[in-house]
């Protein structure tokens, strides 16, 4: 699954590229379906694999969410909604999802997880989705727009390419959370942004070590091998313009990491 190609995160992609994240993961999930069960063993296989990973671990109470889960929803480069039976009965796991999409404009990355439940069933809000979504519109009857709000976004989160997951799958639920951790591994790495920094220091004089090395003078193949780390931009650097031009010369380069 190619997450990265998720409307909105590619548009804000210069935005984002410069941000710095507090969360590798934030985890949205209705606790009564699934916070002693399924997400309980997501949040645990995240973590044992290093994942900096939000969960909630407050009993959900009202209609409103702190400032502090808010913030924690901005600060994340990832969030996983887990959708069950009776994610849209809860006021709060709606509102939490609004707040998600809203972050999504501007770079995050969103990838739900059908635990139980059908995306169609969610996206055209038939079953306990519809049930919930009706009863809604009963005690909020005065509030219309924020009832078009959830439908909405859910319609739209439904569209995404996600993990769906029931007990008719031959997978095991094991199985399956490993493979979603195994995506977000690919994912977050090619997320993560490589700094370089505004005023390098020092770049110059080394490019031009290796430019004395190829001697540019001679017309005659060369070849150098360039050691260092893997991941430090030993191929190209922006930085290096006369270096990255040393093909334009006829001049043969190899570079051997070690």
């Amino acid at each position: 699954m190619a997450f990265l190609t998720n409307e909105g995160a590619s548009s804000s992609s210069s935005s984002s590229s410069t941000h710095r994240w507090n969360y590798d993961v934030f985890l949205s999930f209705r606790g009564e379906d699934t916070r002693y069960n399924f997400t309980g063993h997501l949040y645990k296989a995240l973590c044992d694999q290093g994942f900096n990973t939000f969960i909630d671990n407050d009993l959900q109470r009202g209609e409103e969410i702190s400032m502090e889960l808010l913030k924690a929803i901005e600060l994340s480069m990832i969030s996983i909604v887990v959708f069950s039976k009776n994610f849209a009965s809860s006021t709060w796991c709606l509102n939490e999802l609004i707040k998600i999409f809203e972050c999504r404009r501007n770079g995050q990355l969103v990838i739900p997880i059908f635990y139980k439940v059908s995306p169609s069933e969610i996206r055209n809000q038939d079953g306990e989705f519809g049930i919930a979504l009706a009863e809604h519109e009963e005690k909020f009857k005065d509030n219309i727009e924020k009832i078009q709000r959830w439908r909405t976004t859910l319609t739209e989160v439904a569209n995404l390419s996600g993990f769906p997951y029931n007990d008719s799958y031959i997978e095991s639920e094991f199985e399956f959370i490993q493979r979603v951790i195994k995506e977000i591994s690919s994912t977050k790495s090619n997320r993560m942004p490589l700094f370089v920094a505004k005023y390098p220091v020092g770049i110059n004089i080394r490019a031009e070590a290796v430019e004395l090395l190829l001697d540019m003078e001679l017309n005659d193949v060369c070849m150098v091998g360039i050691y260092g780390l893997g991941g430090i931009e030993k191929s190209f650097n922006k930085n290096q313009k006369s270096l990255n031009n040393v093909v334009g010369y006829g001049v043969i380069r190899m570079l051997i990491n070690y």
